[in-house]
């Protein structure tokens, strides 16, 4: 099967392929076309997932189609942009029929909740690797970035940390864990759910935002260092799930909420009275600690001791010690 035929075949048909609005123009020709309303801007990210790094392989494709997509989008969820088109770039080593259909329906599936449309991209023979494109929209002014946090903002999340990370041995198989717990887990790995209605309620509310993937502390970093101020993370505050806590008891679930990462869960700074009106109308906003002058991320324990670990997340180019 040539390039263009798997094209056609696995993706060009796909009900998240047929346009939609914003995209003017998409799959067939050398670029789509997307028209971005008066008075907007265009948010774009790009991530690559590369087997045996982000992912194991082998694995189930519709679950990868699902992740590959999810973790790209969650980036527009964290600039408080909506969703409008992706681009996919998709190298394979073989053409296998059965997985590349089970690969683009969890693409499509993932797509279609979150309301965003395939318009191109590329495929090429080498080892498995996904790279995913996003475009987004925004109101001029209003994204969230991470250099606006303001020493007395919250330090908030969206939701529980830590239940990706503990999912990574059931994933490769080191653990097993009953039905109850290793679901949830599970879930949250394969299928993250982007928080794009949350960032898009924390526009003009929030004065920083990003989502978590590499680990709450390594990303709170990125905060403090864009924003010029110091985060300071509170261990007791951190939201855990159930799950979470049955399978890793109480120190492991922290740490894993705190340096796991994959999470894709919007971490943000908050000035203090804009948290009772989110809380109002039901948004899954965790307070986990605050801004000070200052810079840096410090960690806390219950009686305000500084704890912070010298490794803080994952990083792909880390030294070995």
């Amino acid at each position: 099967m040539g390039e263009f035929e798997l094209i056609r075949t696995y993706f060009a048909a796909a009900p998240c392929a047929q346009g939609g609005e914003g995209i003017a123009l998409g799959i067939g020709d050398d670029c789509a076309l997307l028209a971005v309303p008066p008075g907007e801007q265009l948010a774009i990210s790009t991530d690559t997932l590369v087997a045996g790094v982000h992912f194991a392989d082998p694995c189930d494709p519709f679950l990868l189609g699902q992740r590959s997509l999810a973790v790209a989008v969650s980036d527009l969820a964290a600039m408080g942009a909506n969703p409008l088109a992706f681009t996919l770039a998709l190298t394979l080593p073989t053409v296998a029929a059965d997985w590349l259909q089970r690969y683009a329906q969890g693409l499509n599936a993932m797509a279609q909740r979150c309301g965003v449309g395939l318009v191109g991209g590329d495929t090429t023979r080498g080892p498995l690797s996904l790279t995913v494109t996003v475009f987004g929209r925004v109101p001029a002014g209003l994204a969230l970035t991470r250099s606006g946090a303001q020493p007395g903002d919250l330090l908030c999340v969206g939701g529980d940390l830590g239940n990706a990370a503990a999912a990574l041995p059931l994933v490769l198989g080191q653990r097993s864990a009953a039905a109850d717990v290793a679901e949830p887990l599970l879930g949250h790995y394969w299928s993250p759910q982007p928080q794009l209605a949350l960032g898009i309620a924390l526009r003009g509310k929030a004065t920083s935002a990003l989502d978590i993937s590499d680990g709450l502390l390594a990303d709170c970093g990125h905060i403090a260092k864009a924003s010029g101020v110091s985060l300071v993370i509170e261990r007791q505050r951190l939201p855990l799930s159930a799950a979470l806590l049955a399978f890793l008891g109480d120190d492991g679930a922290r740490a894993a909420a705190l340096s796991g990462g994959d999470d894709y869960v919007l971490a943000f700074t908050l000035p203090p009275a804009e948290l009772a009106p989110l809380l109002a109308d039901g948004w899954p906003v965790q307070v986990v600690g605050r801004v000070e002058a200052g810079a840096g991320v410090r960690l806390l324990d219950a009686r305000g001791h500084d704890i912070t670990p010298a490794v803080r997340g994952y990083q792909h180019f880390r030294q070995a010690p």
